[in-house]
C-alpha cells in the first residue's frame, strides 16, 4: 500500500514534456475522500488520466496522474494547499471511526455568504471573463487569485448596454469580512474592466438574501417537466459519443470481503469525480481502486468496495440501484437543453448536488466559455438550487440575447455547450 510520507500531498512534475504530473496523497482515510480529492482536481481544470488508490480502513495511499488541458497555467502550490485541506488531519488518535469522522466533516460551519454588486458596460464574453476561477487573463486571473467562489449569480443587461451584476459569493480565504479584502477585490476588478466599470460593492449578505442558496421546490412546472425528462435518459442519449459504450457491473465472486465494481465507458471531464461522488452518496467505502484511460478515450475502472457496515453488497436490489445510478451519472452527468420562453430562448443546464451540499465545479465557467466561442450574448443568467423528487439540483438558467439565431442554431448551441462541459470540445 506504500509507506506514508511526512507530507500529506506531493506533486511531481511530468517525467517528459507533455506528460502527466503525479499527485501522491498519503493520509488518514475517511468515507468520500476520493470524491473530495477528485472534486478539487476538477476545480483546477485538470484531467485525471490514471489512478491507483488503496486503504486499510485507517490510512489511505492515492496516486493520481493528471494532465493539463492547455487553456491555462496550473497553480500547483494552490492546488496542493486545497488537496491538503480536504484530507483528515494526522494527529493521535490516528483516525476516529470513519462514519463519525464523515459526519463531523459534513457538520462543519458553513462559510459566510457575501453579495458582490457591480455594474459596467456590456461586451462580448464579459460574463465568461467574470466566471472563470483559474483562467490567467482578464478578470478571471483576479478571481483566481482572490479565490472567490460563485454560489449564485443574477446578471442582466439594460437597453442602454449597462450590465447589472449580483453575485452571491464565498471566500476560500475567509477574509472578505475585512475592509482591506473587499477593497482589494473591487480594485482588482476595476483594474481589469477599466473605464467600463461603473460601480463595485461587496457586503455581507442578509439572511433573506443568503436564504436564496437553500433548496427550493418552487420551480416553474415547465422546468420541472424538463428535469424529469432528462432524469430518465438512457445510455443512447446524444450527450455520449455514438462510438462509445457503457458497462457497469457488480461481482461478488472474486473477493470474500469486497464487492468488485467494474466500469467500462468513454472518458469525459470529471469522470472519476462522477464515480466517486455517486459512491459517496451511497456511503460506499473504496478499499482499492484502479483507473486508466486509453488513447481512444475509453476508460477502465476497477473498484473493491464495502458498504458503510463493512460488508459486501449482497442485496440484489441494492446492486441494481447502484449500477443504475452509476450508468445514469456517467451517461449524462450534466443535462443540457434549450427551452422556449415565449419569444425568448433559455439555456437550461442542470447537475445533481452531492448529499453533503457541494455542487459541480466550473459549470458556469464552461457554459459562458462555450457561449463566448459561439459569439452569443447573455441577457440574463441565474444559478439556483432546487429539490426535484428526492434529489437536489443545481440549475443554471441563461437567457440568450436576441441575436442568438444569427450566431448558431439551437442544436449547435446545445452541442457546443455539452461538448465544453464534457471536455470534448
Amino acid at each position: 500500500m506504500g509507506i506514508p510520507s511526512d507530507e500529506v500531498v506531493i506533486i511531481r512534475p511530468p517525467e517528459s514534456p507533455g506528460g502527466p504530473s503525479l499527485i501522491t496523497v498519503s493520509c488518514p482515510d475517511k468515507t468520500g475522500l476520493g470524491c473530495d480529492l477528485c472534486r478539487v482536481i476538477l476545480l483546477f481544470g485538470l484531467s485525471i488520466v490514471r489512478g491507483d488508490f488503496s486503504t486499510d480502513g485507517r490510512w489511505c495511499y492515492v496516486l493520481l496522474w493528471v494532465a493539463e488541458r492547455g487553456r491555462k497555467e496550473t497553480r500547483w502550490d494552490l492546488l496542493k494547499k486545497r488537496l491538503v485541506a480536504v484530507c483528515p488531519s494526522v494527529s493521535p488518535p490516528l483516525v476516529s471511526e470513519i462514519n463519525s469522522s464523515d459526519q463531523e466533516m459534513d457538520a462543519e460551519q458553513k462559510p459566510q455568504v457575501f453579495l458582490l454588486k457591480f455594474s459596467c458596460y456590456d461586451r462580448m464574453g464579459l460574463l465568461h471573463d467574470l466566471s472563470d476561477d483559474y483562467e490567467m487573463a482578464d478578470v478571471t486571473e483576479v478571481l483566481c487569485e482572490l479565490e472567490l467562489t460563485i454560489r449564485r449569480v443574477k446578471v442582466s443587461t439594460t437597453p442602454d448596454g449597462t450590465v447589472m451584476d449580483l453575485f452571491l459569493i464565498t471566500d476560500t480565504r475567509e477574509l472578505l469580512h475585512t475592509q482591506s479584502r473587499r477593497e482589494d477585490a473591487c480594485n482588482r476588478l476595476r483594474a481589469i474592466l477599466g473605464d467600463s466599470m461603473c460601480s463595485c460593492e461587496i457586503e455581507l449578505a442578509s439572511e433573506e438574501i443568503a436564504s436564496c442558496l437553500q433548496a427550493s421546490s418552487s420551480l416553474p412546472p415547465s422546468i420541472t417537466e424538463d428535469m424529469l425528462t432528462l432524469e430518465i435518459q438512457d445510455e443512447s442519449s446524444n450527450a455520449v459519443p455514438q462510438s462509445s459504450f457503457l458497462s457497469v457491473s457488480v461481482d461478488n465472486s472474486l473477493s470474500h470481503a469486497h464487492s468488485l465494481i467494474q466500469i467500462q465507458c468513454y472518458d469525459h471531464k470529471g469522470l472519476l469525480y462522477d464515480i466517486m461522488r455517486t459512491l459517496k452518496d451511497y456511503n460506499m467505502q473504496v478499499s482499492y481502486g484502479r483507473f486508466n484511460t486509453k488513447e481512444n478515450g475509453n476508460c477502465n475502472v476497477d473498484l473493491l468496495v464495502v458498504q458503510n457496515d463493512g460488508k459486501k453488497i449482497v442485496d440484489p436490489n441494492k446492486q441494481v440501484a447502484l449500477c443504475s445510478r452509476l450508468r445514469m451519472e456517467l451517461s449524462s452527468p450534466l443535462r443540457v437543453t434549450l427551452v422556449s420562453r415565449g419569444p425568448d430562448i433559455e439555456l437550461l443546464v442542470a447537475n445533481p448536488v452531492e448529499i453533503c451540499g457541494k455542487g459541480r465545479p466550473l459549470v458556469f465557467y464552461d457554459i459562458t466559455y462555450a457561449l463566448k466561442l459561439l459569439e452569443i450574448r447573455i441577457f440574463l443568467a441565474e444559478i439556483g438550487r432546487h429539490v426535484i423528487g428526492d434529489r437536489e439540483w443545481e440549475i443554471y438558467r441563461v437567457h440568450l440575447g436576441d441575436d442568438h439565431e444569427l450566431c448558431a442554431s439551437k442544436d449547435k448551441i446545445v452541442d457546443g455547450v455539452t461538448k465544453m462541459l464534457m471536455g470534448w470540445h
